[in-house]
């Protein structure tokens, strides 16, 4: 029986490699022992500091720079990037991979994004229109031949708050980074459940609603849109958490039975 009991409480991953230097990286450039504009070590001699292999510093890199921490510049190497505050770094070094986290960073991103929809509707010119569309259609594509939408899911998020014409709201959501969304392969929460076909479609009939809004001027409509498209993620989320408590409470149960 405690065989079977060890194998089941598997429920977290371990911390890969990668995420063990994304946070040592990370905390760095956010303690100031590296500072912005400056290069990083080369790939060889990351190498040689962490025992690795250059597979891992490559992941690595690219999910610092998801995260907007570090950019890489072709022939020259990878430079640390300008934060927009301190505050702001620190939502985005939170490395948690629990549920209750990634519910947390949804919090954060309803009391910016909502309000972000309304006033691109208000305030988008056409070519910020056109971006929006441009990203929505994207993961259209991607999703039809059955690649990662992740990305083009932030770009379509970023493309809204830079309809603003606010700055800050992009800086925010560049701060959160592109891993807050869950159908991103770089999200800690991008678990095989999340990653559906059925689940991202979904997330893009969603996005239909918003971009609709958007596209018609209708600040209040485009409000709601966000709205519930945010929080039909908390609840997926909720549900998940709510099925891991069960799944312990149903262990536990057949424990003490034995």
């Amino acid at each position: 029986m405690a065989s079977e009991t060890s194998t089941t409480f598997k429920m977290e991953r371990r911390p890969k490699l990668a995420d063990r230097i994304v946070a040592t990286v990370r905390d760095q450039i956010i303690g100031g022992q590296v500072a912005p504009g400056q290069k990083l070590p080369t790939e060889s001699q990351l190498t040689e500091t962490f025992g690795v292999s250059r597979t891992v510093i490559r992941e690595a890199m690219a999910t610092l720079a998801a995260d907007g921490f570090v950019e890489p510049r072709q022939g020259a190497g990878v430079f640390v990037m300008e934060r927009p505050t301190q505050a702001f770094a620190a939502i985005s070094a939170e490395n948690g991979t629990s549920i209750s986290n990634a519910l947390n960073v949804l919090e954060v991103r309803m009391g910016i994004e909502i309000e972000s929809a309304g006033l691109a509707a208000i305030r988008r010119n056409s070519a910020q229109e056109a971006k929006i569309q441009e990203a929505f259609f994207e993961f259209e594509r991607l999703l039809g031949i059955g690649q990662p939408t992740g990305k083009t899911d932030f770009a379509f998020h970023r493309a809204i708050a830079a309809a603003t014409n606010n700055p800050f709201y992009v800086e925010v959501l560049d701060a959160l980074g592109s891993r807050t969304i869950p159908c991103d392969v770089t999200s800690p929460w991008g678990t095989d459940s999340v990653l559906t076909r059925e689940y991202q479609e979904g997330l893009q009939r969603e996005h239909l609603v918003i971009l609709q809004a958007i596209s018609r001027g209708d600040a209040d409509a485009a409000r709601d849109g966000m709205r519930a498209h945010l929080s039909a993620s908390q609840q997926r989320y909720r549900e998940r958490l709510d099925g891991r408590y069960e799944e312990y409470l149903a262990v536990m149960s057949k424990n003490q039975g034995s």
